[in-house]
């Protein structure tokens, strides 16, 4: 995926949008370190919540980590100056991680629907697929992709200062080839993909429900189908905030000369900023749908006002994990659980 620029109808904005953008950024900022933060410990902390499946939630959180660590705050500088003033490296450099934050979250989406799909649809292979190693495997093939799709950028040239949105962007207007190319293999591909996935996951879970095949071996708990929605809001919400940027960035590509004078600036910036809002959006579905992780963050939360709780619970939970370590019967019972 691509972020996108337009040359020309550019106009100056008031204060009032500027204070609007910027709350709306410090609001992201935060929830997305906090949020991120909390995510990260609660899968280190609890074991339900260490498994293959995981592994992909936890990239997910840090390429949603990195932009309100580095690019974001760059962005509300640049607000509160009215101009960019850090300079050319960090324009370039904000860029690419950007980019990079970007990419790598479409293609761990990916990964996550994969791994649901392999779970669910085909659970008698999920263990041979999601070993450990195969899981750091796949794992690093996600970044390597990600890395691969936007180092391209520097040679193309396109990471220009985009005032009407106060960041370092990629430039549209350098390549319509190069742009259409990048939307379909960053965005839309990814989008068919996962809506595959998820969409043969839901006939399987209506054919269970239903039990239109009484042979069915597959068994689905009430965890899993609630496991399964966590991500796919995770997905919908992703593809409705970046779906109106990557649509509009294709429609000016397909035709500058006539669609670009055309697109409203209004349209454009919230556009850019709802793609921005995402990245504090998961760590919230989670709380509000996995009660594991809900759990985790009461306890993390808790721990930040009596730190030595934080210890206590990691040693008692350790504890109780050993004593009601469950049988080999009830582990091939439970073969493969993803608990996200």
């Amino acid at each position: 995926m691509i972020l996108f620029s337009y040359d020309g109808g550019l106009s100056a904005s008031s204060s009032g949008v500027s204070t609007a953008l910027a709350s709306v950024l410090i609001f992201t900022i935060v929830v997305d370190i906090l949020g991120n933060v909390l995510v990260i410990l609660s899968v280190y902390r609890n074991k339900k919540l260490r498994n293959a499946g995981n592994i992909f939630v936890v990239s997910l959180s840090v390429a949603d980590l990195v932009v309100a660590l580095y690019p974001y705050p760059l962005v509300l500088t640049a607000i509160f100056h009215n101009d960019w003033t850090m300079g050319d490296l960090h324009c370039q450099a904000s860029g690419f991680i950007m980019g990079l934050s970007v990419i790598g979250s479409i293609f761990n989406i990916t990964a996550i629907a994969i791994n649901r799909y392999c779970y669910i649809c085909h659970s008698l292979h999920y263990d041979r697929l999601y070993s450990l190693r195969n899981t750091c495997c796949y794992l690093g093939l996600t970044w390597l992709l990600t890395a691969l799709a936007t180092v391209p950028n520097f040679f193309v040239g396109s990471l220009q200062y985009d005032p009407r949105i106060y960041s370092c962007t990629f430039a549209q207007t350098v390549s319509s080839y190069y742009t259409i190319s990048v939307v379909i293999i960053h965005f839309l591909i990814p989008l068919l993909v996962v809506s595959y996935c998820y969409m043969r996951i839901w006939v399987l879970v209506i054919q269970v429900k239903h039990r239109v095949k009484p042979e069915q071996r597959t068994k689905l708990k009430p965890s899993d189908v609630r496991n399964f929605l966590t991500m796919f809001m995770v997905f919908v919400l992703f593809a409705v905030c970046w779906a109106p940027l990557n649509l509009i960035g294709l429609a000016v590509a397909i035709n500058p000369v006539k669609v670009a004078p055309n697109i409203p600036e209004w349209l454009f910036v919230t556009s850019y900023f709802m793609a921005y809002f995402n990245s504090c959006l998961n760590a919230i579905i989670y709380g509000l749908l996995n009660q594991n992780f809900r759990k985790e963050y009461k306890t993390i939360l808790l721990a930040l006002c009596v730190p030595r709780l934080l210890l206590m619970e990691t040693s008692r939970c350790a504890t109780e994990g050993l004593k009601s370590k469950p049988s080999p019967a009830a582990t091939n019972n439970n073969v493969a659980e993803i608990n996200v």
